[in-house]
């Protein structure tokens, strides 16, 4: 075997652990403040224990577990302070990547967002007069949410960025998970509040697309911390 390949193996391991942990954590198999040793983590994630012991100072590093003294590693739990952080710092990056992007990003790409937002509004209306939105409709609508955030962040080009932004990423959705998993009241004043961003990169007026993702986030947040959303 090659030494290039002998490198590259524990590399696979740890990225397949890290992998593996994330999975199970917005799956839900995970739980948020979870106190969880290295060999339930073998067997949760089916890898050996060497790449879970290399795989926990990344995990303490970005705040996804962290080591309680005498009680062992505690899985990130979902408080007051994790909202204000997560989301502030998904503010701060989305309102300016959304306002690079209302300025570069190729017509193609803004239309593709745009139809998939206005489909998904009329399929909720339809849903909506023969009974009610269903989970699949649901869980469609929070796929093409998380992908004009995804989209706007992207279109930087910048790995820093994205590899930070993808941590928040996961944090945020834990939040989601524990308090504004989408519901089918909130799929479609989610999508208008996205329209409001897409109208605003249509015109393409970063002033006005920044606007519209601060308001967006700063409603999602609220929903996170409780508050009622008018």
């Amino acid at each position: 075997m090659s030494s290039a390949k002998k490198d590259r193996e524990p590399a696979n391991l740890r990225g397949r652990a890290y992998e593996s942990f994330t999975r199970h954590l917005l799956a839900d198999e995970i739980r948020p403040g979870q106190f969880i040793s290295q060999r339930e983590l073998v067997d949760i994630t089916q890898l050996p224990l060497g790449a879970i012991r290399e795989l926990i100072p990344r995990l303490e590093a970005e705040g996804l577990i962290k080591t309680v003294p005498q009680r062992g590693m505690q899985v990130a739990h979902v408080d007051l302070n994790l909202i204000r952080d997560a989301f502030q710092f998904r503010l701060f990056l989305e309102r300016e990547a959304v306002a690079i992007f209302a300025r570069e990003a190729p017509d193609t790409t803004i239309k593709g967002l745009l139809d998939s937002h206005e489909n998904m509004i009329a399929a909720c209306e339809v849903a909506e007069g023969a009974g009610g939105i269903g989970d699949d409709l649901v869980a469609e609508a929070q796929e093409i949410d998380w992908a004009l955030h995804i989209a706007i962040i992207d279109g930087l080009r910048n790995a820093i960025i994205a590899d930070a932004y993808r941590v928040n990423l996961i944090k945020i959705r834990l939040i989601k998970q524990s308090t504004t998993r989408m519901k089918p009241t909130v799929v479609i004043p989610t999508m208008m509040e996205h329209m409001g961003v897409l109208r605003a990169l249509v015109a393409r007026d970063p002033e006005a697309a920044k606007a519209a993702m601060e308001a967006h986030i700063l409603r999602a947040r609220d929903r996170a911390f409780g508050l009622q959303v008018k």
